[in-house]
C-alpha cells in the first residue's frame, strides 16, 4: 500500500510500527457551531482509510479529538450567556449526530482538550526543563530557533517566515525571543475558563493539545497523522516540534493531508454567502450522497462543491441503490437456489472486482477509481442477473456490491419503509419529553427514529423530518 507522505513529498510503502496494528491521529473540529462541509471532508476521507486498513486485516487505533476550549467557543458562550462547557457539550453532541448520518464511525477514542490539561502542563514543563520553552509574564513560548528541524513538514524557508512575522508584529509579540516562537500556555482574560499551572492561571495553546492527546492514547511515535492541508502550517509543524523535542523520538511516520473544498470554484466563506454546514446539506440530500461526492475525487485533489455536482452524485447513488433493489427482487423470486455451472464461472469473476478495488485503494487511497470499480460491478449485476438466475448467484453479486460499499462507508440497501403515522407519533412523544425536560428520553426517541432511517431537523418553523 502506497501513501503520499507530506513530510517527504513522495509516495511511500506503508509499513506500520507494529505488524498488524496501525495508530492514526486525525485533528478534529473546534466545537463552537455545527460542522461545515469543509470539516466533513477529512472526517469522511480518513474514516475511509481506517475502514480500508481494517478490511486489510489491521487492528486500527483511531484517535480524533474535539477542541473544546478556544476563543470562538468563549465568544459564543458570552453571546449566549452560558458557560463554554455548555457550548462545547452541545456541539460535540451535534457533531456526533452529523458524523453518524455521514456514516463516519466513532473514533476508538474522542479525547477532549479540557480533560487532558494535566498532560499538557507536564509536557510544557518538560520542554522548559530541556530549554525548548520559556516563560514571560505567565505566557509560555516554544523556542523555534532551538529546534534545528523546524519547518521540515511545511518545507518553508524559515528566514522568509521570520521576516514576514516581524512585519506583522502585534501587541505583546515583543515578549518573544523570536517572531516564530509560538504559545504553549497563556494567562486567562476576564471571564474566560482557566486552569492553574506553575506559570499562571490560564489555558493551553492550540498546538500542545494534539501533541498530548496523541501521546497519551497512541504513544510517543505513531504511524499516521492526518488532517486538512490548512493544518500543515503552523499547527502540524508546531506539533512535530514540541512532540519531538519533548519525547526525543519521531512523532509520526506518515503525514496525510486532504486538499481544500471550494464552493462553485470559490473558497468557502461566510462573507461570500457560500458557507454550508452539514445540516444545510442534509436538508436537501441524504448525507450518503455527500459522502459519495466527497469520495468521487482523490483526497489530495481540490474538490469543487456545486448543486450540479451534488445532483450528479445523487443520481449515481440512486443508480447503485436501484441495482441492489433489483437484486433483492430477484432473490425473493428466484426459482432455483443453487448456482448452475455457468453461474459458478461468472461468480468466479467477482473476486476480480475486489482485486481491482484493492489495487485502487492501495494506490494512495484512490477512492475515485475504487468507486469506478463498484459501477463496473453494478453493470455486471445488471447484465448477468435476471429472472432465470439462481438465488445463490444473485446473492453473491449483491454481497459483493454491499461489501465494497461498506469498505468506503457507503450504504446501498434501503431501510424498511416506515409509515408516516408512526413517525409523527414518535415525534409527538419526543416533543412532549422535551417539554417535560426529559431530554434523555427525547434523545432516545431521536436515536430510535435515526435507526428507522428518519432524520429530524429542528427549524424555526418547528420540527421537520425526512427519510434518508
Amino acid at each position: 500500500m502506497l501513501l503520499y507522505n507530506t513530510l517527504t513529498k513522495r509516495r511511500e510503502e506503508f509499513v506500520p510500527i507494529t505488524p498488524g496494528k496501525v495508530s492514526i491521529y486525525v485533528c478534529g473540529p473546534t466545537v463552537y457551531d455545527y460542522i461545515h462541509i469543509g470539516n466533513a471532508r477529512p472526517m469522511i476521507v480518513f474514516d475511509t482509510l481506517r475502514r480500508y486498513l481494517e478490511h486489510k486485516g489491521y487492528e486500527v487505533n483511531y484517535v480524533s479529538n474535539f477542541t473544546d476550549v478556544d476563543d470562538k467557543i468563549i465568544k459564543k458562550s458570552i453571546e449566549e450567556g452560558i458557560s463554554s462547557q455548555e457550548v462545547s457539550e452541545r456541539y460535540i453532541k451535534e457533531c456526533k449526530q452529523d458524523m453518524d448520518h455521514m456514516n463516519v464511525r466513532p473514533a476508538t477514542v474522542h479525547p477532549r482538550a479540557t480533560q487532558e490539561i494535566d498532560g499538557m502542563i507536564d509536557m510544557i514543563s518538560t520542554l522548559i526543563e530541556k530549554d525548548y520553552a520559556y516563560e514571560k509574564n505567565g505566557t509560555v513560548y516554544f523556542r523555534t530557533r532551538k529546534d534545528k528541524e523546524y519547518g521540515k513538514l511545511s518545507h518553508k524557508n524559515l528566514d522568509d517566515l521570520r521576516s514576514g512575522f516581524r512585519a506583522l508584529q502585534v501587541s505583546g509579540e515583543e515578549e518573544k525571543e523570536d517572531p516564530l516562537d509560538f504559545v504553549l500556555w497563556k494567562p486567562k482574560k476576564e471571564g474566560e475558563p482557566f486552569w492553574k499551572s506553575p506559570w499562571s492561571e490560564g489555558r493551553p495553546g492550540w498546538h500542545i493539545e494534539c501533541s498530548v492527546m496523541s501521546r497519551k492514547y497512541l504513544g510517543d511515535t505513531i504511524d499516521i497523522h492526518a488532517g486538512g492541508e490548512d493544518l500543515v502550517f503552523p499547527h502540524h509543524e508546531n506539533e512535530i516540534a514540541q512532540s519531538e523535542c519533548c519525547n526525543g523520538v519521531p512523532f509520526a511516520h506518515y503525514w496525510l493531508h486532504n486538499a481544500f473544498l471550494n464552493i462553485d470554484n470559490r473558497k468557502m466563506s461566510k462573507s461570500l454567502g457560500n458557507f454550508f454546514t452539514v445540516r444545510d446539506i442534509e436538508s436537501h440530500y441524504d448525507l450518503q450522497v455527500l459522502r459519495l461526492f466527497m469520495l468521487s475525487a482523490h483526497y489530495r485533489s481540490p474538490l469543487n462543491f456545486s448543486d450540479k455536482l451534488m445532483e450528479s452524485a445523487k443520481a449515481s447513488y440512486e443508480r447503485i441503490r436501484n441495482a441492489v433493489d433489483n437484486l433483492n427482487f430477484l432473490i425473493q423470486h428466484a426459482g432455483s437456489g443453487q448456482m448452475s455451472d455457468s453461474e459458478k464461472e461468472k461468480a468466479e469473476e467477482l473476486a476480480g472486482f475486489t482485486q481491482r478495488f484493492d489495487e485502487a485503494m492501495d494506490d494512495d487511497i484512490n477512492t475515485a477509481d475504487a468507486i469506478a470499480v463498484i459501477f463496473d460491478l453494478v453493470r455486471f449485476a445488471n447484465s448477468e442477473t435476471g429472472e432465470e438466475s439462481s438465488k445463490d448467484f444473485v446473492q453473491s453479486v449483491k454481497d459483493e456490491i454491499l461489501m465494497l460499499g461498506d469498505i468506503i462507508g457507503m450504504q446501498f440497501e434501503r431501510k424498511e419503509e416506515v409509515l408516516d403515522s408512526q413517525i409523527e407519533a414518535l415525534i409527538s412523544q419526543r416533543q412532549a419529553a422535551r417539554a417535560a425536560k426529559n431530554f434523555a428520553l427525547a434523545d432516545e426517541i431521536r436515536d430510535q427514529l435515526a435507526g428507522m432511517g428518519i432524520t429530524l431537523l429542528d427549524t424555526r418553523e418547528g420540527v421537520k423530518w425526512k427519510r434518508n
